[in-house]
């Protein structure tokens, strides 16, 4: 009855062993993330701490890739600046509908009647023969020669307003007009509209092109600044490697390093735009009133400040870790 006994507690006994062994490798693992956790709060409170320790060589390196992160980003808000004062512009495309002279005035008005129904049409505007001599003579400082014409040679015209601005659209447009009985001829008025969206499209990829020039500057400017740190700190990763540290423990305050480069100098870059943009509006303004318009320069919002912080936070890492790469990994005690 013992031996028995004895032979049934040896399975619940294996199963309590069991059981405190998966607690205790539990426990350990939570240990370990803990301990992760507590180090990496601990690096990036060291990282900040030094960061402030040499106010006068770390602001110079932020002012730095702040001034190499704003004229990327100040070009691309000019860029929206623009397109929102093109908006809101009056002088919009504009079809010149040239009608026959045999054309009679009933069919002109019946005419424009039906194109003022048209949905892609807008605005119909319709200019007669005398009040195309009129303006003729006004433009052209020719009154005395053409008021001795006997016969007007100027045909009546509808000047045709777009809802859509497209250049596809402004082309179905002229052809439909083009294909009735009483249209001369249609001149479509889109040279400005083919140069605005060339100029557009020129302005975007300079700006794409030199933000990727600038980001390049930046990492550099970053990686130079971490190397120094690396040597500054030599002896101190040598000790640390001496007593087991990994490449991973000794490179995160680097890393956090870094991040507080890119971060300052994308909050400094959105701070200079902010400023510049402060600066110009009222001469804008002003100029803007001249021309009746309401039109006012649309600064960085929040948004701007998380992306261009963020952005430029995620490039001091990425700079810090190509440093802390090349650099830490030749330090080994021998």
């Amino acid at each position: 009855m013992t031996s028995t006994s004895r032979n049934s507690s040896r399975p619940a006994a294996e199963a309590r062993a069991r059981k405190n062994g998966a607690v205790t490798i539990r426990a350990r693992s939570l240990d370990r993330l803990y301990s992760w956790g507590w180090h990496h709060r601990q690096m990036a409170i060291e990282a900040w701490q030094r960061f402030f320790t040499t106010p006068m060589a770390n602001g110079m390196t932020v002012l730095m890739i702040a001034i190499a992160l704003a004229l990327p980003a100040a070009l691309q808000l000019g860029l929206a600046n623009f397109q929102r004062a093109v908006a809101g512009w009056e002088g919009q495309p504009q079809l010149s509908v040239f009608l026959h002279k045999r054309a009679s005035e009933a069919a002109v008005q019946t005419f424009a009647d039906k194109l003022r129904l048209d949905p892609s049409v807008a605005e119909v505007t319709y200019i007669s023969p005398q009040q195309a001599l009129t303006e003729f003579q006004h433009s052209s400082k020719l009154g005395d020669a053409l008021a001795s014409m006997e016969i007007n040679p100027l045909p009546a015209v509808l000047l045709l307003l777009p809802r859509n601005n497209d250049r596809d659209n402004l082309v179905a447009l002229a052809e439909r007009v083009n294909s009735t009985a009483l249209v001369d001829s249609v001149v479509v008025d889109i040279a400005w509209v083919q140069r605005l969206a060339q100029l557009t499209t020129l302005g975007q990829r300079l700006s794409i092109g030199l933000a990727m020039l600038l980001a390049l500057g930046v990492l550099l400017v970053v990686v130079n600044s971490i190397r120094l740190h690396i040597e500054n700190r030599r002896e101190e990763i040598l000790v640390a490697k001496l007593v087991g540290a990994t490449d991973a423990f000794v490179r995160r305050p680097f890393l956090y390093t870094g991040f507080c480069y890119g971060l300052f100098g994308g909050l400094l870059a959105w701070l200079l735009i902010t400023v510049a943009i402060t600066l110009l509006s009222g001469p804008v303004r002003g100029l803007a009133s001249l021309y009746d318009s309401g039109f006012t320069l649309q600064g960085p919002d929040l948004g701007d400040l998380l992306s261009l912080g963020a952005g430029a936070g995620l490039l001091g890492l990425l700079g810090a870790w190509l440093a802390v790469a090349r650099h830490i990994s030749a330090i080994q005690p021998r």
